[in-house]
């Protein structure tokens, strides 16, 4: 409890950005699927023949999962808020649109036949009798929606989105930290009771109210959304860098942004955390980020689909940057000194059990050790697949996991091997033992801005400036830098502005 608390005293400015971020995009969500739900499920009770399978499609778009959806929306809309909430006005559709139908149809034939009766036509109808009436279920079919939203918000975050999934998911990348898993969860689950008690309170209001509860309803769902515009007037950012997730790029890209201020007027929004390797680059294809930081190796074998040509570290660079510039028209910029390869590591203990010298060492144990491998790793030919066929290995348990997951799986004895990165800092933490690769296997992970071209067209200076990180930041540099941010809980901007100043690249 002690140590949750220090958390939260530590991250408070932190978890008041992300909650405020996390109610506003919920409740963007929530106006838009009621606004789309309650006239498509009126329409319908007019038209019930139709209903069956407009509802069915609805109760479809809820079965797709939502990593997904985000996924497919990134080209067509970029990261950030727009697809995500495109992705949750599909999820929250369905207990509206079915609540609205069912609310409407639900009206005692009895009343219906005496507003008839009385002249009323069917829009009269409607208003003064069938939606007060059903007005309460309507708003229980909202309150659903809303602990829907609130609760696959945290998704969100995965393409920079914001909201409290920012929390979470940094918790995850820092070896399943329980502490800032929590103060990202709980927060969430908090904030899912609140906006339902409040929800409660309109649904009651509207047995005797009717529609006016409704319209009130929406009256402060809108005031929440519009209320940070009211007064947020901080202006649009010229360029957007983005990160992968970890502590390795959120420090990088804080570099950049510290070096590029210094020398250009500009206003350069940084978004950590943003995923994988795809997402980053289908956000950097589309023009949601402008730059970010890739590895050489990454580039020639995931974005090329090729194989490096050599060994070589400038080699691999510059057919990465005639790559790259062929294939896509981006620029690739010089690659800083260390080399975040891939490593396949395992603990002193079991490497001293087996003599665990080399990779193609594991094929003594094939059939008896888990190993536990990132989702890309485990896909790509410099990952497992490239293992399966240089080394003839043939592991029979591989447990796939998300990257900060993997170190504790190993320290608790879940799996005995991973696949590592040379720079992670778990990898002082654990005194991990990395396996060799004669055969060089993986080709040189050296770490460079990649950008638009368009981009260094507006701003040429950008070369020169991102430049002067190149050649710079060994193995251990980065190892420390990374130890510092996951295990010591330094900002990544302290940490990054600590070494440029010691570099002479940056004033005090």
């Amino acid at each position: 409890m002690d140590e949750f608390i220090t958390v939260f005293q530590n991250r408070q400015d932190m978890l008041l950005e992300t909650t405020l971020e996390h109610l506003q995009i919920s409740m963007v969500s929530l106006i838009i699927a009621i606004a789309i739900a309650v006239p498509l499920g009126l329409y319908l009770t007019r038209y019930p023949k139709a209903a069956e399978p407009v509802i069915g499609t609805s109760a479809v778009m809820q079965t797709i999962p939502s990593l997904a959806v985000l996924a497919f929306l990134i080209p067509f809309f970029g990261i950030g808020t727009t697809p995500a909430i495109i992705a949750l006005v599909l999820y929250g559709l369905l207990p509206i649109l079915r609540n609205t139908y069912t609310g409407i149809r639900e009206v005692d034939p009895a009343l219906k036949e005496a507003a008839t009766g009385m002249g009323m036509n069917s829009i009269k109808r409607l208003t003064k009798v069938e939606l007060p009436i059903a007005m309460p279920v309507i708003m229980a079919g909202i309150r659903t929606s809303m602990v829907l939203i609130v609760g696959t918000t945290t998704i969100a975050a995965l393409i920079g989105a914001g909201g409290l999934g920012e929390v979470i998911l940094l918790g995850l990348d820092r070896g399943a930290d329980i502490n800032l898993i929590l103060l990202g969860a709980i927060p969430a689950a908090l904030l899912a009771i609140f906006l339902d008690l409040i929800l409660r309170v309109f649904e009651r209001m509207s047995k005797k109210a009717g529609i006016k509860s409704f319209i009130a309803m929406l009256v402060v769902a809108v005031l929440i959304v519009v209320s940070p515009f009211m007064f947020n007037g901080s202006k649009q950012p010229d360029l957007v860098i983005g990160g992968k997730q970890g502590s390795e790029p959120e420090i990088l890209i804080n570099m950049y942004k510290l070096l590029i201020e210094e020398e250009l007027d500009v206003n350069v929004v940084l978004e950590p955390n943003l995923g994988k390797t795809a997402f980053l680059f289908r956000a950097l294809q589309q023009g949601s980020i402008d730059i970010y930081p890739e590895f050489t190796g990454t580039a020639i074998v995931t974005h090329l689909e090729d194989q490096a040509e050599s060994n070589n570290a400038w080699e691999v660079y510059e057919q990465a940057r005639q790559g790259m510039k062929e294939v896509y028209g981006m620029e690739f910029l010089e690659p800083m000194e260390f080399n975040n390869t891939y490593a396949v590591a395992t603990t002193e203990e079991m490497a001293m059990q087996y003599n665990l010298q080399e990779i193609g060492d594991l094929k003594q144990i094939e059939n008896e050790i888990t190993a536990g491998f990132t989702l890309e790793f485990n896909d790509r030919y410099d990952g497992y697949v490239g293992m399966r066929e240089v080394y003839d290995l043939n592991i029979a348990d591989i447990k796939t996991m998300e990257p900060g997951i993997r170190q504790n799986a190993l320290s608790n004895g879940e799996v005995d091997v991973i696949d590592a990165y040379a720079t992670d800092s778990y990898m002082i933490e654990l005194n991990l033992v990395t396996l060799d690769d004669p055969e060089n296997l993986f080709p040189p992970y050296q770490g460079a801005p990649l950008m638009r071209q368009d981009t260094l067209e507006e701003y040429p200076e950008l070369e020169a400036i991102l430049n002067q990180l190149s050649g710079k930041i060994t193995d251990d540099e980065m190892r420390q830098m990374n130890y510092q941010v996951d295990y010591e809980d330094r900002s990544a901007n302290d940490v990054a502005r600590e070494y440029l100043i010691n570099e002479g690249l940056l004033d005090n």
